[in-house]
């Protein structure tokens, strides 16, 4: 059997005064910041910053049915997905429970996926045992990196000079190929201008060097999450755990929508689950943002529980501090439970955000339709 290959740790933590991310973490092997983490974060929201993301696990899919085969087997609906476009998707499995979150491009006759490395092998696998007589190649696309390009100055003269661009892509979920080879796709998060970068992994020390030199400011994985979590984008095996589902934590939506799930298209493994909270129910817990408070001793950590009166309400996933809302964490807690809620999580005291709230208080078709059999 051939060993599938994952890359553990960047090249790029030899760029002068990158700090590692501590051991242990899902961002080993990467930056987690290059000596100011709470500045990195401002220059990616006024100016222009790059972060390594290369440790995430790239998967190319070739053939001529790759696309109406991944429709088939996946959450959202890319059969009709047009060349030079992106969309966010989900494995699940037959209980409707969120296996896989992964994102892919299609570009040139090949899709491109790329997912978090400690998945990226289990996905790879999954979708090799899928193909059956489809006209679908799975491979293994590692030779790829990914790295993130944030900030209103992303398209600035100089950064599109080493990228040998005209302009970047100018809607999310849109991709354009590089010169070089490989792609960039501009994403909806975690900043308004958020754009990733899917190079040839033997260039991309070269890369990211030039795109320094242009005038982007080398920003760590720190600056990354702490962005990502307040513009409530939740992080699969972080943010969720093995009951997760999808309305849970906002992946719901078609391609284009900022979603991974679209509720119109056919049979696939879990939808009998998403239907019937889609059409009938509400998901037993939501995503939402917790303000922890930093006078604390301490902080809690990633599947820590959120209590209320010493009763389990939720549980913590990514904990950052933000640089302006000071530490803050998204945690999926239990629906009936409101923000005015005194919160303990881990050692802080904790309090939800309002704004992170869902608005679901509408009722469903399908309630509607058995309230009116009922005669309500």
């Amino acid at each position: 059997m051939t060993e599938i290959p994952i890359v553990s740790e960047s090249r790029l933590l030899t760029v002068p005064d990158a700090v590692a991310s501590p051991p242990g973490t899902p961002d080993e092997g990467l930056a987690w910041h290059y000596g100011d983490p709470l500045g990195e974060q401002r220059a990616a929201t006024t100016g222009a910053a790059i972060v390594d993301r290369s440790t995430r696990y790239v998967i190319a899919i070739s053939g001529d049915e790759r696309l109406s085969w991944l429709h088939t087997i996946t959450s959202q609906h890319v059969a009709a997905l047009p060349p030079g476009t992106s969309a966010e998707n989900l494995s699940l499995d037959v209980n409707g429970r969120v296996e896989h979150h992964f994102v892919q491009t299609d570009l040139d006759g090949v899709t491109w996926i790329d997912t978090e490395p400690s998945r990226g092998p289990d996905l790879l696998g999954f979708l090799t045992k899928m193909v059956f007589w489809s006209k679908a190649e799975p491979r293994d696309g590692n030779d790829m990196a990914v790295l993130s390009l944030l900030g209103p100055e992303a398209g600035s003269p100089g950064i599109l000079g080493v990228l040998g661009l005209e302009a970047l892509p100018a809607e999310p979920y849109a991709a354009v190929a590089l010169p070089g080879g490989g792609f960039v796709r501009r994403m909806p998060w975690p900043t308004d201008d958020s754009y990733d970068l899917l190079i040839p992994r033997d260039r991309l020390v070269e890369t990211f060097t030039a795109l320094v030199s242009a005038g982007a400011r080398p920003a760590g994985t720190w600056a990354y999450d702490a962005l990502r979590v307040v513009a409530m984008r939740p992080r699969i095996g972080i943010d969720t755990d093995d009951r997760t589902i999808p309305h849970e934590v906002r992946w719901i939506g078609g391609p284009g929508e900022h979603g991974a799930v679209h509720l119109d298209k056919g049979c696939y493994r879990g939808q009998e689950t998403v239907a019937r909270v889609h059409n009938l129910g509400k998901p037993p817990r939501h995503l939402v943002l917790l303000h922890l408070d930093g006078s604390a001793d301490g902080r809690p950590e990633t599947g820590d529980a959120v209590t209320a009166g010493g009763r389990t309400v939720g549980r913590i996933g990514t904990i950052v501090d933000h640089f302006e809302l000071g530490p803050v964490a998204l945690a999926l807690v239990k629906r009936t439970i409101t923000p005015d809620t005194p919160l303990v999580a881990g050692p802080c005291a904790a309090s939800i955000d309002p704004d992170s709230i869902p608005q679901d208080d509408t009722v469903q078709a399908g309630r509607q339709a058995v309230e009116r059999l009922r005669g309500r």
